[in-house]
């Protein structure tokens, strides 16, 4: 998966909740069962989008350390 494929967003620039609003409406509007792959900044914003998304119905698959920021893959539910 590329950034290119149009299932990336970068939302390291901003804070919660405009994180998990973001992250909600780029999966509105994927096919159920397609993967978002979602880059954010620690703290704050990488704890609550796993719980936010799962609460709608989504499948957190995985949260990776990539050092300076974090990747969360999302199913699109």
């Amino acid at each position: 998966m590329t950034e290119q494929d149009g299932h990336f967003i970068d939302i390291t620039d901003e804070v919660c909740p405009m994180t998990s609003v973001k992250t909600r409406l780029k999966l509105k509007s994927m096919e159920r069962g397609a993967i978002l792959r979602v880059r954010v900044s620690g703290g704050e914003p990488v704890e609550n989008l796993p719980r936010t998304v799962e609460r709608e119905g989504h499948k957190v698959l995985e949260v990776r350390d990539e050092g300076r920021f974090f990747t969360v893959l999302i199913r699109c539910g």
